[in-house]
C-alpha cells in the first residue's frame, strides 16, 4: 500500500506533533499537500494556518507545507490514512459527522488515549463504530500508534520511540515507516488491544502520582505507586486478553514511567494540583488541555468491576475524583489494605 496524503484530525498536542512528523517524512511525494490537519475551532484554526504556532504546544512551528483547515471535506478528500488525534470522549460525536467525507476503506490510526465512557469502547473501536455503518462487515485497517511520548519533547526532537500495533499487520509496517525520523523509532506490534489498554490506565495512575507530588511523599511512594500501579493495569489486560509482555514494554511501563515522572504531564500535573488542595473543577477550568485520565478513571473503574478485577489504586483515584475524598486519606487507605504477597499481573 503507498500512502503518499495523510488527514490528521485534531489539532491538539499529538495531532500537531504527528503533522510535524509525516510533513518531513512525506516531503517530496507527488502529491501536494500531502499532510492535512483539521481542527474544529475556527479562531485557532486560522491562527495556526497563518503562524503555523499555537499557544497549545509552544515553541512548535508547523511545517508551510502541511494544509490547516477547518473544513472536514477538504482534509479528508483523497486521504491514503487518517491519523485520529482527537481526545476518546469527544471522538464519536466527532468522527459521525465526518462519516460521509471519509473515503471508505482507508486505514485509521489513533493515537488517543483513553476508555469511552458509557460504551468502554477503546478508540480504535469508536473509530470503527462511528466511522462504518456495519463495522463487523468492513475491512477498514485500523492501527494504535502509541509510547512513551510526551508531546512538547516530542515538538523539540528529542529521542523518542513508540509501537504500532495493529491486527492488520501492513498498517503497522507502513506507520512504522511513515513515522520514523533520525529522532522518533517505530516499532511494530500485534496487540492492539493491550497497547490501547496500557495507554489508559497508565493516564489513571499518573494522576495518582501527581497527587504524590503535590503531597511530598516521595520517591519511595512513587517508585512503589509505578510498580504496584503497572500490577493492576496488567491484571486488567489479562482479564480482557491482552498480552501481558505488551504490558512490560513501550507502550506499558514506558509510557507509565514517561506520564508520571515529567512535569509537562497532563494528568501527573493535576494529581500535583489535587495533591495541594486544588479542587478539581478549578484545575480543569484553567487548563488549555484535555486531561484524558479523569474521565478515563470512571472508565476503567467500570471495567474493573465488569471483569471482577482488583484495582485498589484506581479506585482511590476515583474516589478523590469524583466522592470528595481527600489525598491525604487515600494513601491511608491504600497502606491500611490487608498485608499479603506480592502479585504482579
Amino acid at each position: 500500500m503507498t500512502i503518499s496524503q495523510v488527514a490528521v484530525l485534531g489539532d491538539g498536542q499529538m495531532g500537531l506533533v504527528c503533522a510535524g512528523v509525516l510533513a518531513q517524512t512525506l516531503e517530496g511525494t507527488l502529491r501536494e499537500p500531502a499532510v492535512r490537519l483539521w481542527g474544529h475551532e475556527a479562531r485557532l484554526v486560522d491562527s495556526l494556518a497563518q503562524t503555523r504556532k499555537t499557544p497549545r504546544l509552544p515553541g512548535f512551528e508547523l511545517a508551510e507545507n502541511v494544509l490547516v483547515s477547518g473544513d472536514a471535506a477538504t482534509v479528508l478528500e483523497g486521504a491514503d490514512l487518517i491519523v485520529a488525534a482527537i481526545p476518546t470522549q469527544y471522538l464519536r460525536t466527532v468522527l459521525t459527522r465526518m462519516r460521509t467525507w471519509t473515503p471508505a476503506g482507508v486505514g485509521v490510526v489513533s493515537v488517543s488515549k483513553g476508555i469511552e465512557n458509557g460504551s468502554l469502547l477503546r478508540p480504535t473501536q469508536v473509530i470503527a463504530d462511528s466511522l462504518d455503518e456495519h463495522p463487523e462487515s468492513t475491512r477498514r485497517p485500523l492501527a494504535v500508534l502509541s509510547g512513551p511520548t510526551i508531546a512538547p519533547e516530542l515538538a523539540r526532537c528529542l529521542p523518542a520511540t513508540m509501537i504500532a500495533a495493529s491486527n492488520d499487520q501492513e498498517i503497522a509496517t507502513n506507520l512504522q515507516r511513515l513515522f520514523t525520523t533520525n529522532w522518533l523509532r517505530i516499532y511494530t506490534g500485534s496487540d492492539p488491544l493491550g497497547v490501547e489498554l496500557a495507554g489508559a490506565t497508565k493516564n489513571v495512575i499518573a494522576i495518582a502520582a501527581g497527587i504524590l507530588d503535590g503531597l511530598q511523599a516521595g520517591y519511595n511512594a512513587k517508585s512503589a505507586l509505578l510498580a504496584r500501579g503497572l500490577a493492576e493495569i496488567a491484571r486488567l489486560g489479562a482479564a480482557m486478553g491482552a498480552r501481558s509482555e505488551t504490558f512490560f514494554g513501550l507502550a506499558g511501563v514506558g509510557d507509565l514511567a514517561t506520564t508520571c515522572f515529567s512535569p509537562e504531564g497532563r494528568n501527573r500535573s493535576c494529581g500535583e494540583a489535587l495533591g495541594k488542595g486544588e479542587v478539581l473543577s478549578h484545575y480543569l477550568a484553567r487548563t488549555d488541555s484535555v486531561v484524558e485520565g479523569v474521565a478515563t478513571t470512571r472508565a476503567v473503574m467500570d471495567l474493573a468491576k465488569k471483569r471482577n478485577v482488583e484495582m485498589p489504586i484506581t479506585a482511590a483515584v476515583y474516589a478523590v475524583l469524583y466522592e470528595g475524598l481527600d489525598p491525604i486519606d487515600a494513601i491511608s487507605r491504600l497502606m491500611s489494605r490487608g498485608l499479603k504477597a506480592e502479585r504482579v499481573g
